[in-house]
């Protein structure tokens, strides 16, 4: 997984944007105002992803490249590292779901709109 093919399969979900409001290496991914991504720019070694609780902790068992999620809840996020045992399709994966949570959280109206 590389900086580029993370940022274009996060843009293509719908209704995501990308935002820098943290600093100018932090880029932010959002659907209706509400985070589903977040990543390093500069130094792209992975990115941090909501998850169900209980999937997360499966998946930090299983992943040595999945870990609680940095300077996040590590009860609903995870940080994946792009260069462990994380595969590309298991990485996406873990974006659709991630983006999937945000979603079905914001209202119906908003959800609707998607």
């Amino acid at each position: 997984m590389n900086a580029e093919a993370f940022r274009e399969y996060c843009l293509k979900k719908p209704g995501a944007s990308e935002h820098l409001p943290f600093d100018d290496r932090t880029l932010v991914f959002k659907v209706g105002g509400k985070v589903f991504a977040l990543c390093d720019i500069e130094d792209f070694t992975g990115a941090n992803l909501k998850c169900d609780p209980e999937w997360a902790m499966e998946l930090r068992e299983k992943h040595e490249g999945i870990a609680g999620g940095y300077h996040m809840n590590k009860k609903h996020w995870n940080t994946v590292s792009a260069m462990s045992d994380v595969d590309d399709g298991l990485f996406f994966r873990l974006v659709d779901h991630s983006y999937d949570l945000i979603k079905s959280s914001l209202p119906k109206k908003e959800r609707e709109k998607l």
